[in-house]
């Protein structure tokens, strides 16, 4: 396994090709399995399932076509990327396993912290609790997602990944609906209260993946 950080704020596309001929060199046995640790400029990305009306303000970033799956999301300073390229081949063909272990690779990370993330039935992403704001109109809680999952295979070679809110300007989140969900916020570590910075974060999703993918690497 090989882990990158790349340094600065990289360009989308010139990021996205540079991971499809990651991907293929893993596919084609010439390269290993990839972590890439990174930051875009703002901008916004739509997933194979976005809808036009989810994108509010067309003109406030540039906006991308990702190819992954999912819907509108943002990405942009303050927020870890994560492009995750493993080979499933060797990991179990297991769409659905895979992502739950994305899913708790993040909630593993955000605990690191003493943050309590959650899965939610019919919405992507990891969320959190807000007993600090007022609830919704139903009188729910108020839940905000912190993380969001994309992810696309080919040759069942995984791209693409996750992205976890540190300290982004949340005010950018507004020129889209997140991946279609418009009852609920977004927040980040820091808007929680925690003095978190992207090298701590970028510690514990080392070792946490480690503990979700290490041990066992097929996907059962």
């Amino acid at each position: 396994m090989e882990w990158t950080h790349l340094p600065g704020l990289r360009p989308y596309e010139e990021t996205l090709a540079a991971m499809e001929a990651r991907v293929a060199a893993i596919s084609a046995g010439k390269a290993d399995e990839a972590v890439w640790l990174l930051e875009h400029p703002p901008l916004y990305t739509a997933g194979t399932s976005a809808r036009p009306e989810d994108l509010t303000q067309p003109d406030r970033f540039p906006v991308f076509t990702a190819g992954r799956g999912g819907q509108y999301t943002y990405h942009g300073p303050g927020q870890r990327v994560a492009y995750v390229m493993l080979d499933l081949n060797r990991r179990g063909r297991d769409v659905r396993c895979f992502v739950h272990q994305l899913e708790d690779w993040v909630i593993r990370t955000l605990a690191t912290f003493n943050v309590r993330g959650e899965r939610r039935e019919g919405r992507v992403g990891v969320w959190v609790t807000r007993p600090d704001k007022a609830p919704n109109l139903d009188g729910s809680m108020r839940e905000d997602k912190i993380a969001a999952i994309g992810v696309k295979l080919r040759r069942w070679v995984s791209f693409h990944g996750i992205s976890i809110n540190v300290e982004p300007d949340l005010s950018h989140f507004d020129g889209i609906v997140p991946c279609g969900i418009r009852e609920h916020g977004v927040t980040s570590l820091v808007d929680l209260g925690l003095p978190v910075t992207m090298d701590d974060l970028d510690v514990a999703l080392r070792t946490e993946f480690d503990a979700v993918f290490g041990a066992e690497p097929r996907c059962t």
